[in-house]
């Protein structure tokens, strides 16, 4: 189900209707990315401008500023899921929507969250998910249990996060989150996808619109099963789709 899944997503990422929101998504991505690269290079330039060595010893500031650059960028790697996670949010609605009527058009389609709700839920995310790998970025130098810590954190996020913002247009949070942990295996799998993306230069940048496009996928297909095995509601009565329980 997964692999057919990823070829299913990764064909709507580079299909026509899907261009207008991928190029608006890696500049985003992209602008944020650069916003964060340039915050924390004058933050360090700062903190140089005032230590002793450099003032006493100019060399040592250029080449100190040349090797945080080069820390920097892998730092970039640990930073993009955070970023991911908001540039999802903000595009969720507009890709859900092509995936579900080309891919899915039997079914009714999902109900669009409020943007300040995908974002604030984007943001949530984006919050944790920045912690955990700041963590992940002080095991960097210690081999293999940083790709294992970096790896790991990530499949569990992603997974996650994704799942949930695609069965929100469908489902309440409560009921969204019970479905992902019901199905935790094939959630973290697909989450595994995503995050072996992140370790591709220049291709991790379509995670945010290929995770949406395989978690939409994820989702109507583990819902079909569900209903099949009779084993769980396609909505619960009364439940309006991204409401918050109260």
């Amino acid at each position: 189900m997964l692999v057919s899944a990823a070829f299913a997503a990764w064909r709507q990422v580079f299909s026509p209707p899907f261009r207008k929101i991928l190029w608006r998504s890696l500049a985003l991505t992209f602008a944020l990315l650069v916003l964060v690269w340039f915050g924390l290079t004058r933050l360090f330039s700062y903190y140089l401008a005032g230590h002793p060595l450099s003032t006493a010893y100019p060399i040592l500031d250029g080449l100190a500023f040349f090797l945080a650059g080069a820390g920097l960028f892998v730092a970039l790697a640990y930073i993009l899921p955070a970023v991911s996670a908001l540039v999802a949010g903000y595009f969720l609605d507009d890709a859900a929507e092509i995936v579900e009527r080309t891919d899915f058009p039997q079914d009714p389609p999902g109900r669009p969250l409020p943007l300040g709700q995908a974002l604030l839920y984007g943001l949530r995310f984006a919050g944790l998910s920045l912690l955990v790998n700041l963590i992940a970025l002080f095991l960097f130098f210690v081999p293999v249990v940083n790709l294992v810590a970096f790896f790991a954190a990530n499949a569990y996020l992603l997974g996650r996060e994704y799942f949930e913002l695609a069965a929100l247009r469908f489902r309440p949070p409560a009921e969204a989150a019970r479905m992902r942990v019901a199905y935790r295996p094939t959630v973290l799998l697909a989450g595994a996808m995503m995050a072996g993306l992140l370790v591709v230069p220049v291709v991790n940048l379509l995670t945010p619109l290929f995770g949406i496009a395989l978690m939409v996928h994820v989702h109507k297909r583990l819902s079909g099963r569900a209903l099949a095995d009779r084993g769980w509601p396609d909505r619960l009565p009364g439940a309006e789709p991204g409401a918050r329980p109260g």
